[in-house]
């Protein structure tokens, strides 16, 4: 019995001085010995702003390439070859004395006979919008830090790398808008949190033309072209250009546009410091060859009613591709989750596209991959007239008005579909260079 006790004596000492070492190594680890000194799970939020913890230079963010964090975390993961049009042209009292764009007006229809037997007038917000969804932030200002913010949140959580800016000159705005020009350093600011980039969509505006494009671009390059969050495409020959969205391009003839485009033009941007990537929009066939003439470096489609346009229809990207390709110009098909603008075009039916639970969007999504491009833009985060946002919507039942919404699935079913497809179009593109 004696000779027992003094072998268990010896083992409780062997174990106690075991643990006696063990917890002085662990006192002498540092939280980067393998340890996160973020609370547990705070390394894996996709949301954290300030406190992720990747790094990424700046050769990388500026890549059309995915960004992955250096934890190989896919919630950190945004898709720089994935851009989605943005419109900051909303308002409301809170922040802007009045609503803006959601009171917008009904469209008449060109002919007046047809006209005649639609509604006129505008929308009342903030239970009648114009638009056919109802969104869960509700009829917002674009100038709101928190709409701002938690826009971000869900464009990173959809792995969206760039957000491509609706924009107008400084003083100039839509018929239903004002000017907002000045709202582009906080966007620029909200982007940069969460490793977003911001390019820009010029539109339409009385009297613009190749030499006040020109000017526009002059403009963005030296206010905004120092910013961290602001977009440059990597070209195929390793040079770093901002690229621009040129909307409604066909509206300015295509030998005005080469005087701007062209090595030769008469006041030609090309191998000038504000030399950049011009992306026009085809809408019919015939434009192909005008962009092409024009020295466009490429061209997107928008639209996001398949069978609209030529531009916009699925069955058209290979013939364009094809074109692009034995060109060298960049083909960017525009995908959308479906179209209906009969909030402010009540007599367009006919080009209304259901959602289908998210059957559309990923049809659309499947067309342009198949042509393998380089870059595909979405229409979009929250073009609310025509009902084609990505952005969380709610269900929403007034008095006189019924609104659509993604039920029976969740308010970020967009987002989730999204990001599902930038995983798939990464590998897909994984396969292509192989």
């Amino acid at each position: 019995m004696a000779r027992l006790r003094r072998r268990a004596f010896v083992a409780l000492f062997l174990f106690l001085l075991f643990l006696f070492g063990t917890m002085m190594g662990l006192r002498t680890l540092k939280p980067t010995d393998g340890f996160s000194d973020l609370a547990p799970g705070l390394e894996l939020s996709p949301f954290m702003g300030g406190l992720e913890k990747h790094a990424v230079s700046q050769e990388a963010i500026s890549r059309s390439h995915p960004l992955t964090s250096t934890r190989a975390n896919l919630e950190h993961t945004v898709h720089y070859d994935l851009h989605i049009f943005y419109y900051m042209w909303y308002g409301n009292p809170k922040f802007d004395g009045k609503y803006l764009h959601w009171d917008h007006v009904m469209v008449p229809h060109w002919d007046p006979k047809i006209s005649a037997s639609y509604p006129k007038g505008k929308h009342s917000p903030p239970e009648d919008l114009g638009s056919s969804f109802y969104p869960e932030l509700g009829p917002y200002s674009s100038r709101d830090p928190a709409v701002l913010e938690e826009h971000m949140k869900q464009l990173k959580a959809a792995a969206i790398g760039v957000l491509v800016l609706s924009w107008y000159p400084p003083g100039v705005a839509d018929d239903n808008g004002e000017p907002a020009d000045d709202l582009v350093p906080l966007i620029l600011d909200a982007a940069h949190r969460y490793s977003i980039k911001v390019a820009f969509h010029i539109q339409p505006y009385k009297g613009r033309s190749d030499q006040t494009v020109h000017d526009n671009v002059k403009y963005i390059s030296d206010r905004y072209g120092s910013h961290t969050a602001f977009y440059r495409y990597k070209t195929s020959t390793g040079r770093s250009l901002p690229l621009f969205y040129i909307y409604d391009s066909y509206l300015t003839p295509p030998d005005s546009w080469a005087n701007l485009l062209l090595p030769s033009g008469s006041h030609s941007i090309r191998n000038t410091p504000y030399d950049a990537m011009f992306i026009a929009l085809l809408v019919e066939e015939a434009h192909k060859h005008d962009i092409l003439s024009a020295g466009y470096d490429g061209m997107y489609t928008y639209f996001a009613s398949n069978g609209f346009s030529f531009g916009s229809s699925h069955q058209n990207w290979k013939a364009i591709k094809t074109f692009c390709d034995a060109n060298n110009l960049l083909f960017i098909p525009s995908v959308g989750p479906g179209y209906i603008d009969t909030s402010i075009r009540p007599w367009n039916n006919h080009n209304t596209r259901n959602r289908v639970n998210g059957k559309y969007y990923e049809t659309a999504l499947q067309a342009a991959l198949t042509v393998r491009p380089d870059i595909v833009s979405i229409t979009s985060f929250n073009e609310w007239h025509e009902g084609t946002q990505i952005e969380k919507a709610v269900p929403k039942k007034t008095p006189t008005r019924l609104y659509l919404d993604y039920a029976p699935h969740q308010t970020d079913l967009y987002l989730e579909l999204t990001r599902k497809w930038a995983r798939h179009y990464s590998k897909e593109k994984e396969q292509w260079l192989m």
